[in-house]
C-alpha cells in the first residue's frame, strides 16, 4: 500500500511540475506575442511621426540615396546674389589680402544678412522636432535596453 501511494506522489508530482511548465510556456508566448505587438505599434507611429516631421530632403527619382533640399528665392536675381556672395565668402576666408574686394568695389560687397537667411532655410527644425519626439518616446519606453 506504500508502494502504491508513493508511485501516486511521485505521478502526482510530475503532472504538477508538467502543468507549471506549460503555464510557464504559455505566459513567455504572451509576453512575446505583447513585445510584439508594442514593436508593431511603435513601428508605425515612427512612420506616422517620420511623415510629418521629415520634410527637408525630398528624395528624387524615388531613389532613396538621392535627396533634395529647397531653398525659397524671389527671383532669379537673388539666387546669383546669394550664389556670388558665397563664393567671395570663400574667397575672403582663403585669401588674407581678399578684404581688398571690397574695398575697390561697393557693389562686390558681401550681403551677409543675405547668405544667413538662406541657412537658416537650410536648418531642418521638423527634422530636430522629430528628434525630439523620438528621444521622449525612447525615454518614456523602459522596455527599450540598449
Amino acid at each position: 500500500m506504500k508502494k502504491i501511494r508513493n508511485y501516486f506522489k511521485n505521478i502526482l508530482s510530475y503532472v504538477k511540475k508538467d502543468k507549471k511548465k506549460k503555464e510557464l510556456a504559455k505566459l513567455k508566448i504572451k509576453k512575446q506575442q505583447l513585445m510584439e505587438l508594442n514593436e508593431i505599434k511603435n513601428s508605425v507611429q515612427l512612420k506616422k511621426l517620420t511623415s510629418f516631421y521629415f520634410q527637408t530632403l525630398k528624395p528624387t527619382n524615388g531613389k532613396i540615396e538621392d535627396n533634395v533640399a529647397q531653398i525659397k528665392f524671389q527671383s532669379y536675381l537673388e539666387l546669383g546674389c546669394v550664389i556670388t556672395d558665397m563664393l567671395k565668402l570663400c574667397i575672403l576666408a582663403l585669401e588674407q589680402d581678399a578684404h581688398k574686394i571690397s574695398e575697390t568695389n561697393k557693389s562686390q560687397s558681401i550681403n551677409v544678412s543675405l547668405i544667413l537667411e538662406t541657412v537658416l532655410q537650410l536648418i531642418p527644425m521638423n527634422e530636430f522636432e522629430f528628434l525630439s519626439e523620438i528621444n521622449y518616446l525612447l525615454a518614456g519606453d523602459s522596455t527599450i535596453k540598449d
